[in-house]
């Protein structure tokens, strides 16, 4: 399927010299991680108060742009320096999940006319990373299947931001577009379940 995920060999090609001078400065990766969750927070409540100034709209396209040079640079930190560790694979789990609750939720207030199809986007979002997980559960790997993964929601999300900032709106057709989020997000899920649980 496809993913922006499938991009990220080459994003981690172009963060090498950034995780060289994170390392050089002995920032660890439980730090990124940690230092990414707070952004989330910062883009959540920036987003939240975008009715104040359209400017803030900005924080999306910007900070998950940011976000996931982050969470990219973390897992390569574990992985090329050694630190690996339960604490920090709990650390980019749960923070990532809280973080994309508080990223999405505004999305309540300014497209409300899409309540249930958003409340339900981003319950599918939970378990969409959830369903990543089983593969590592029954002793396989962690799937990152698309369509809908973590780097294309924040995708959308940062397009949706960019939109909204240019004065176009999507409240007549804000139903149509979460619905298909909503579809590509059961097809993700199905996708990794399978995978997991058949994946030699």
């Amino acid at each position: 399927m496809i993913s922006v995920y499938k991009l990220k060999p080459k994003f981690q090609q172009l963060l090498t010299p950034v995780l060289l001078f994170l390392h050089k400065n002995k920032i660890s990766a439980n730090q990124i991680t940690i230092s990414s969750i707070l952004l989330s927070a910062g883009i959540g409540l920036l987003f939240w108060n975008a009715d104040i100034s359209k400017w803030f709209f900005l924080s999306l396209p910007i900070g998950l742009l940011i976000r996931m040079a982050l969470n990219a640079l973390d897992g390569m930190m574990a992985r090329k320096f050694n630190q690996t560790s339960k604490l920090g694979e709990v650390l980019n789990e749960v923070g990532d999940i809280v973080s994309d609750v508080i990223i999405f939720f505004p999305l309540l207030k300014f497209q409300p006319e899409s309540l249930y199809f958003i409340i339900i986007f981003i319950l599918m979002s939970i378990i969409n990373e959830f369903s990543g997980l089983i593969g590592k559960v029954v002793g396989k790997e962690r799937r990152y299947d698309g369509p809908m993964g973590k780097s294309d929601r924040a995708l959308i999300v940062g397009l949706y931001g960019l939109l909204i900032f240019f004065g176009v709106s999507i409240t007549g057709i804000s139903h149509y577009i979460f619905g298909i989020l909503i579809f590509l997000l059961l097809v993700s899920t199905y996708t990794r379940l399978k995978k997991s649980l058949h994946e030699d």
